[in-house]
């Protein structure tokens, strides 16, 4: 049987250097805006406005939908309306709604911070805001001394998840005793030929 012949590799077209960049548009023909910034987060223009408030940080599935409805009801928008056709005046109105679901009708078992010790009331947070607060509240839990500070000081998971085979962090105890072992054996091997040549010299 002969060699089967190679197929032969066709030469690769140039490709254009200048594309023409196409413009988003909406269902209406209306040009879209690539990215909008809502509540400190960029969103694409091409989504829709229910999926785009859930991926801001503190909005999940099931508040994002009741402010979504929120937002639809009050600016008179629909289910379709995609974030790039915002104005940056209802821009405005959307940030005021999600940062006070409260005032919207929303239940308070569905904010993210219930029972606040500082101001005792429930409220919610997002983005920048929720972040802050976290960070607020662990350390909060280191000075207090309590069992969580002293788990989130030494980087240990804080809600009693095992420990012996997972979240090993850095080198493990096996490799740092080789490595004891292996310097302890050069300095050993230094010294015991330091002290034949002193030996030879005396001689």
């Amino acid at each position: 049987m002969g060699m089967a012949k190679k197929a032969e590799k066709k030469p690769k077209g140039k490709r254009p250097q200048e594309q023409e960049m196409r413009v988003p548009t909406s269902v209406d023909g209306k040009e879209l805006r690539g990215i909008v910034r809502i509540a400190g987060r960029d969103l694409k223009g091409h989504w829709k406005l229910t999926r785009a408030l859930q991926t801001i940080k503190g909005l999940g599935p099931s508040i994002g939908k009741v402010l979504s409805k929120a937002v639809i009801t009050q600016l008179s928008l629909t289910n379709k309306t995609l974030v790039g056709e915002l104005s940056e005046k209802q821009v405005e109105q959307i940030e005021q709604i999600i940062s006070n679901p409260s005032k919207c009708g929303v239940a308070d078992f569905m904010l993210n911070r219930q029972r606040d010790y500082v101001g005792g009331k429930p409220h919610h947070l997002i983005s920048t805001d929720l972040a802050y607060a976290i960070k607020q509240d662990i350390d909060h839990e280191k000075d207090s001394q309590t069992w969580k500070g002293y788990r989130h000081s030494y980087g240990q998971p804080v809600r009693g998840q095992r420990t012996r085979t997972t979240g090993r962090k850095g080198m493990s105890v096996g490799v740092m005793k080789k490595a004891a072992k292996a310097g302890a054996a050069a300095a050993s091997a230094a010294t015991g030929a330091d002290k034949g040549k002193e030996k030879a010299e005396k001689k």
